[in-house]
């Protein structure tokens, strides 16, 4: 089984390296996918443009993010989906880097419904998926962002609160340091920043970033310090938030 501690990241492949570029793979809902960023097309995306610049490190990364998928979903398609890409013929990626979680912790019909994917399975689950990824590359996982409670329901059925997100991302948080895995809680940085900071980062339907919360999004993520091993120097106008 490959783990990596945080500590670990130190020995990553250091920017502007010309000849380790690596092959990373992005997998989770829909922040990874990046609904929500009609301009930038969200973090993941964001990132990627600037890898392809010649004055960045060039690393190959493929978003395999999937709107409304939860942890069942990402866990069937885990190695499937990239296996078919070019960039992994006969090789496995050299990080995989994960975002899942909130599409399971709402209430369904009403605020005190039942859960969409019941908390123990849900925790069943979420160990299945990180031990299949720990057993094919190291492992990165970026924490959801909390919701803006005032807009739920979504979609007239799906109660999202922020009591119920902890409970998950507590779960989630405690399986990666089991394994080793470096977790960025997205939940309790953007909570801390106050409830008008978050409502002019989120969209309209108060569950998914907008343009300015992915932006926030990829500045928080690449000043997390195993990010910023793989890139620096990020230019001012993506860093604004």
């Amino acid at each position: 089984m490959r783990t990596l501690s945080p500590q670990s990241f130190s020995h990553f492949p250091k920017p502007y390296h010309p000849h380790l570029p690596m092959r990373i793979v992005a997998l989770g809902d829909s922040l990874i996918y990046g609904f929500g960023d009609p301009v930038g097309g969200g973090w993941v995306e964001r990132l990627r443009r600037l890898w392809m610049s010649p004055n960045h490190p060039g690393h190959a990364l493929y978003n395999l993010g999937v709107r409304g998928n939860g942890v069942a979903q990402v866990s069937q398609r885990l190695e499937k989906e990239w296996s078919h890409r070019g960039e992994f013929r006969n090789r496995q990626p050299e990080l995989m880097i994960l975002s899942v979680g909130v599409n399971d912790s709402p209430r369904l019909g009403r605020a005190d419904g039942r859960e969409f994917t019941e908390f123990e399975h849900f925790h069943t689950q979420m160990n299945h998926l990180l031990d299949q990824a720990v057993n094919l590359c190291p492992v990165l996982f970026v924490g959801m962002v909390p919701v803006d409670e005032s807009k739920m329901p979504f979609l007239d059925c799906f109660y999202y609160n922020h009591a119920d997100q902890y409970r998950y991302k507590q779960a989630t948080q405690l399986a990666c340091e089991q394994r080793q895995i470096p977790y960025l809680d997205i939940f309790d940085l953007w909570l801390k920043r106050g409830e008008h900071w978050r409502r002019l980062h989120l969209s309209a339907d108060g569950l998914h970033p907008n343009i300015r919360g992915y932006q926030a999004l990829l500045h928080d993520i690449l000043n997390w310090e195993p990010m910023s091993h793989l890139h620096t120097d990020l230019p001012s106008w993506e860093t604004s938030a």
